[in-house]
């Protein structure tokens, strides 16, 4: 089915015991809204609609899927679902808030906190060229916090990138959108079609995604802390496979930070996924190691192989 924009539920829609205020985002895989519970306190609600496999033509508040395209669409419902029940377990201040999930016409909706703020791509526009060393291993920091949590649940993020880091009022993070999440670590299904961000898609979401595990998210770090940099997305990971052609952060901005930083960057975004930390701890013990200049930062040595491969490219 070609790919087609589906419209939202109408403001004012009363939905369950949530009254719909407005559309806040539309993606190929949902559609978020502003809403209010009874008590009048907002709340983001995320339709399960993927607009590969149903349509919902103005005026309609049922999808009409195909035939053809029916089982699919019950399946990504039914991860959906198992995905929100799996969010809704967690608790932690740098993870969304999943507060209900129901079923209504004919899909799924996951209930959210509403969080004041405003997304880190957003920040990164703003800012361009012009983000701080400190800014970015605070928010690093304690957004992997979210990130272990939600890896100790067996779940993968897997679209991790600035827009779905939100950055509350006092620039805390907030990991959103969870709509890759129903592949699990625990891979015992078919998956649907896989969606991802390039650039910040680690190699591990091309092709048959047999590889896909923690070091995948940590890849979609490194290239997130890349873009605070470069103020855009990197080289695509495939495209770097065919022919890699991203500047190492540690060629692009040197002197700018220190070495301990852009080394980590370069780590994460290893193409092996053998050569990347391999877990979020890993990562996040060596984010947090003091560094006051480019000369005497510790880092946590990558493996011989990925050390050689980042001198001969920094020499070519």
């Amino acid at each position: 089915m070609a790919q087609q924009a589906n419209h939202p539920l109408p403001n004012g829609y009363q939905l369950e015991e949530y009254t719909i205020e407005r559309q806040l985002s539309l993606g190929g895989f949902s559609i978020v809204y502003l809403a209010q519970d009874a008590a009048g306190v907002d709340v983001a609600i995320k339709e399960y609609l993927p607009n590969s496999l149903a349509l919902r033509t103005e005026g309609q508040t049922c999808p009409v899927i195909a035939p053809e395209h029916l089982g699919a669409f019950r399946y990504g419902m039914k991860c959906f679902f198992e995905e929100g029940r799996a969010l809704a377990k967690l608790s932690h201040p740098n993870v969304v808030r999943v507060l209900n999930f129901f079923r209504a016409n004919e899909t799924v909706y996951m209930v959210m906190e509403y969080e004041h703020g405003r997304t880190l791509q957003e920040f990164i526009i703003k800012h361009k060229g012009h983000i701080s060393e400190r800014f970015i291993r605070g928010v690093f920091t304690r957004m992997l916090n979210g990130l272990r949590e939600v890896h100790s649940c067996k779940l993968l993020h897997l679209d991790l990138k600035p827009s779905n880091i939100y950055l509350r009022t006092d620039n805390s993070p907030v990991l959103i959108d969870f709509g890759a999440a129903r592949q699990t670590l625990m891979n015992e299904q078919p998956i649907l079609k896989p969606m991802y961000t390039p650039g910040f898609a680690s190699p591990e979401h091309y092709g048959s995604r047999k590889d896909l595990g923690p070091w995948s998210d940590i890849y979609s770090v490194g290239a997130t802390m890349y873009a605070c940099l470069a103020g855009g997305a990197p080289q695509a990971a495939d495209a770097r496979m065919a022919n890699d052609e991203l500047v190492p952060a540690m060629v692009r901005w040197e002197g700018q930070y220190s070495d301990h930083l852009l080394e980590i960057i370069d780590w994460c975004l290893s193409l092996n996924h053998l050569y990347r930390p391999q877990s979020v701890l890993s990562l996040q013990k060596t984010l947090v190691t003091p560094a006051t200049n480019a000369a005497d930062a510790p880092v946590a040595k990558p493996p011989d192989n990925w050390v050689n491969r980042l001198v001969d490219k920094l020499r070519s």
